[in-house]
């Protein structure tokens, strides 16, 4: 059973992931925030899911993916304009 839930976690993030990457392909000015912000909860879900399915070298591909992620919502957190 944990490793069913563990490949729907996985698919959900990888889901995720390519929103995001449609996302800031198809907008002509995406919002970070769903940008960085979907990226990042699809790298976590898929990390999660290689706790279970241990495979390093996508899992080192993960924890970059995620760290890219969040310096991108630190950028946007810094550059946001009030409104």
């Amino acid at each position: 059973m944990i490793d069913a839930a563990a490949n729907v976690v996985g698919f959900i993030g990888m889901a995720c992931i390519i929103y995001a990457y449609a996302y800031v392909t198809k907008v002509e000015r995406p919002n970070p925030f769903i940008q960085h912000g979907v990226n990042l909860a699809g790298a976590v879900l898929l990390t999660f899911s290689l706790l279970v399915h241990m495979n390093l070298a996508s899992f080192v591909l993960e924890f970059f993916w995620a760290a890219i992620a969040i310096w991108g919502l630190i950028k946007a957190v810094r550059t946001r304009r009030p409104q």
